[in-house]
């Protein structure tokens, strides 16, 4: 069993409830309120932010420079797609400025990733950003045949079922199989827990958006 094989047993349920996800499948039959699109669209692209920085710190720590290139090249198109997210959308969802205050899943999530790639190993790096990659190919895999009524929202699938994203995520899978043979049984284990908490938050930041989270007080 290759790593990634490994990896990604550990969160067969996670990503089974992650389909079932009311926001998810309001995406494929065209119900999801613009609203709940909105908060995903505006926590999103404040997200990315930090996961440039993270990835960033991926390529740095990098041993090899296939690895550093790839990792420093998806940090660059993170921040692009940002911008291309904001332009993109803005039309449909309203002229009004998309907001700027990162909500408290957005802030622990990114907070994991960071702590993982400043503070964790490599591998470790590499197990918590590995989810926002793999899940999205998988979630844009899987909806890409249903696609949705409304444009815009078989848009968004389009993107992240495009062979252009899948092929991303297939060289980053690469990168992360080769990890296998190097990897003692502990570090595997700090890297699975990384890539299981990630995930853990890929579901949340769905749910978040689905329940317009805000902040308390």
């Amino acid at each position: 069993m290759s790593l990634t094989d490994d990896l990604w047993s550990d969160i067969e349920s996670i990503y089974a409830e992650i389909l079932e996800h009311p926001f998810v499948r309001g995406l494929t039959d065209g119900t999801l309120p613009r609203a709940a699109f909105r908060h995903f669209v505006e926590q999103d692209s404040l997200y990315l932010r930090d996961y440039a920085r993270a990835l960033a710190l991926c390529g740095a720590r990098a041993p090899q420079s296939a690895a550093l290139r790839a990792f420093v090249e998806d940090a660059v198109g993170a921040l692009a797609a940002e911008q291309e997210m904001l332009a993109g959308f803005r039309a449909e969802l309203g002229e009004e400025p998309l907001g700027e205050l990162v909500l408290p899943t957005t802030r622990a999530y990114t907070s994991h990733l960071l702590a993982a790639a400043y503070g964790g190993s490599y591998a470790e790096a590499v197990g918590a950003v590995l989810p926002c990659y793999w899940i999205y190919a998988r979630v844009g895999e899987h909806l890409l045949a249903k696609s949705s009524p409304d444009p815009l929202y078989a848009r968004w699938i389009a993107a992240y079922g495009d062979e252009s994203f899948q092929s991303v995520v297939r060289r980053v899978l690469e990168l992360t199989d080769a990890l296998g043979a190097e990897v003692s049984p502990a570090e595997r284990d700090r890297m699975g827990e990384r890539f299981v908490t990630s995930s853990r938050y890929e579901w949340m930041f769905w749910d978040a958006a689905w329940q317009g989270e805000r902040w308390p007080v």
